[in-house]
């Protein structure tokens, strides 16, 4: 899940990002201090929740909470403030939540409870050979966007390393041109790969920041890591057929050839 702190007091900002690095660990967190960045952001990539204080310079939090559920209806607005009289104003726009500063962990994690409730331990399992496919407790995945389940293939390729948005596009779409029009089609691409994880409880698959994509392997059982750390099942199981249906995967396809002679 990606959630994001506004707050132009830097060390508000801090304690609430810590609080909630300390709570979701396995989350990403963005922190801005100015609302006009924080708005900026959430135009390029889906938020799941946001912690924003209400008296800050250049845009109050209600009005910056607005303009996020115009851009983003599903958001979970969560209000950090001083102040209790904004509460009502802050009920009128379908805040989720309002906390009073000073915060603790524990007011992350009772906010963040109510919303997802406790977190289920999910299993995701990634095959790669002969075929890609994506299975959440055994359940393979599907879909909305073919280029979204391409997009995921690559960056589990990856093994964890960023990737530019810019490396990941020229990949996917090896006769781009580049154009406008071409990079709104793969901003999209990103957001239905967010949604279909995040609809589907995988959301901590997906790393992300302003402009790197990445996968976490630790939450992932695929056949290619194991491969790689030479577990002999997922070496025999390997037919010269790692993501076959993607051309950009046939240079580490020959290396696994070679690696298994």
């Amino acid at each position: 899940m990606l959630f994001i702190a506004v707050d132009d007091e830097a060390y508000m900002l801090d304690e609430i990002a810590e609080a909630l690095h300390s709570v979701r660990p396995k989350d990403e967190i963005l922190t801005f201090s100015s609302p006009i960045t924080a708005l900026e952001a959430i135009r390029e990539q889906m938020v799941d929740a946001a912690f924003l204080d209400i008296q800050m310079g250049g845009m109050t939090g209600i009005d910056l909470a607005i303009q996020m559920k115009r851009l983003q209806p599903d958001i979970h607005i969560i209000f950090v403030t001083g102040y209790q009289e904004y509460a009502v104003q802050a009920y009128q726009i379908h805040a989720t939540g309002y906390l009073l500063k000073p915060i603790s962990e524990g007011d992350i994690a009772r906010e963040l409870t109510f919303i997802y409730g406790d977190e289920p331990k999910q299993k995701f399992r990634v095959q790669t050979f002969g075929g890609f496919e994506l299975f959440v407790n055994e359940k393979p995945v599907k879909f909305d966007r073919s280029k979204a389940k391409e997009l995921l293939a690559f960056l589990i390729d990856k093994k964890g390393t960023g990737t530019t948005t810019a490396e990941a596009y020229a990949a996917l779409f090896e006769d781009a041109d580049g154009s406008s029009s071409g990079k709104s089609y793969f901003r999209n691409i990103v957001r239905s790969l967010k949604t279909t994880l995040k609809n589907v409880g995988a959301g901590c698959i997906l790393l992300r920041d302003f402009n790197r994509l990445a996968v976490d392997p630790k939450v992932l059982d695929c056949d290619y890591y194991r491969f790689l750390d030479g577990d002999p099942i997922a070496i025999n199981h390997f037919r010269d057929d790692y993501l076959p249906q993607y051309s950009w995967a046939e240079l580490q396809n020959a290396a696994l050839h070679f690696f298994k002679e």
